[in-house]
């Protein structure tokens, strides 16, 4: 069975923005209201939904989060759905998600990372609809770096795009752009350099699989559900195997360590011929580093591990679209990855 990619987005079409799992503060709204302008600026209509609120850690009861998502994306009129960002407990959606609306209805792109992984990935697994993984609304106003992408650019692809990302090598690895001071602030400060690392073996690599991952923290809650079962998708999907892709947003590296043993005993892993770790400004600690953490849990699988890639919560941001035909080739003097939209 194939992956279903949403129709690529035209001018005039609506994109949902609601917030499955944290809203926007009213000190950081002009910084909203500044990306949603960027969006529409691309020919799109912002249509805002009523879970946005941000005076807690999340925007909206959850039956009254679950009801919006759904509905947006069962709306044949809206083209795309992007929170703000991610958050804390979106895990509570889940249960109340009518995935049989889901499933039924007509693609839509879902983007978003961090606690959006608890939804996206899951959209992914159990309906084969993809999604795009390593943007969110709040940082769409950024130009994207020399050789990266941007959501809007991947979302307005033809079925079959072919679209290959090279890392800037300069990251972002101290300090924050504050929204409320600067609310237009469109420049990354990418004030370190740093290449892909090989963590596991020796030599060049270039494999290929169906991409799928997510954050370690949020997915690490789903192992053991029906909300995670990477093993069934490959069956389905891609017999190929798959490229999985982990990254740590901000717990020390025993605890990353315990999350990736788990997720590797409940077989989220077991048909990885790769495994993409994102780039991580997370804790070390005294006995534990944070690529140490990842060897511990993940050596065992012996396949390639390539960690510091852009696709976590380190800026700049490689997007990724779960399900799409990858390919990562990694040397000592060329790092790319490719993906094909079918």
């Amino acid at each position: 069975m194939s992956v279903r990619y949403p129709r690529p987005l035209r001018p005039g079409d609506r994109i949902g923005v609601t917030s499955p799992s944290s809203g926007v503060p009213e000190e950081l709204s002009e910084r909203l209201a500044v990306a949603v302008r960027d969006v529409e600026a691309r020919g799109y209509e912002v249509v805002t939904g009523r879970c946005m609120d941000g005076g807690g850690h999340i925007s909206a009861p959850a039956a009254d989060r679950a009801a919006e998502l759904t509905a947006m994306l069962t709306d044949p009129g809206i083209r795309a759905v992007v929170p703000p960002w991610g958050g804390e407990t979106a895990i509570d959606l889940l249960p109340l998600l009518d995935w049989d609306r889901l499933r039924a209805a007509e693609p839509t792109w879902v983007v978003g990372y961090s606690d959006m992984s608890t939804v996206m990935t899951p959209l992914t697994l159990l309906t084969g609809v993809a999604t795009v993984h390593g943007n969110n609304l709040m940082d769409t106003p950024y130009r994207v770096p020399q050789g990266l992408v941007s959501w809007l650019d991947i979302v307005t692809a033809p079925p079959g795009h072919r679209f290959t990302q090279l890392p800037p090598e300069r990251h972002r690895a101290t300090g924050y752009d504050d929204y409320a001071e600067h609310p237009e602030v469109r420049t990354f400060t990418l004030d370190t350099p740093g290449r892909w690392t090989r963590l596991h073996g020796d030599g060049d690599v270039d494999v290929e699989g169906r991409l799928i991952g997510g954050c370690t923290e949020m997915l690490s809650n789903l192992t053991g559900t029906p909300y995670l079962d990477a093993s069934s998708f490959a069956r389905t999907h891609a017999p190929e195997g798959l490229l999985v892709y982990v990254e740590a947003g901000g717990h020390d590296a025993l605890t990353i360590c315990r999350n990736l043993h788990g997720m590797r005993l409940a077989g989220f892993f077991d048909t990885a011929n790769a495994v993409l770790v994102g780039r991580t400004s997370a804790p070390d600690t005294s006995s534990l580093t944070q690529h140490q953490a990842v060897l511990d849990a993940l050596g065992p699988l012996n396949v390639p591990i390539v960690a510091d890639v852009e696709c976590g919560h380190v800026p700049p941001y490689l997007p990724l679209v779960n399900g799409a035909r990858g390919r990562v080739v990694h040397t000592s003097t060329r790092s790319e990855l490719t993906q094909i939209l079918d």
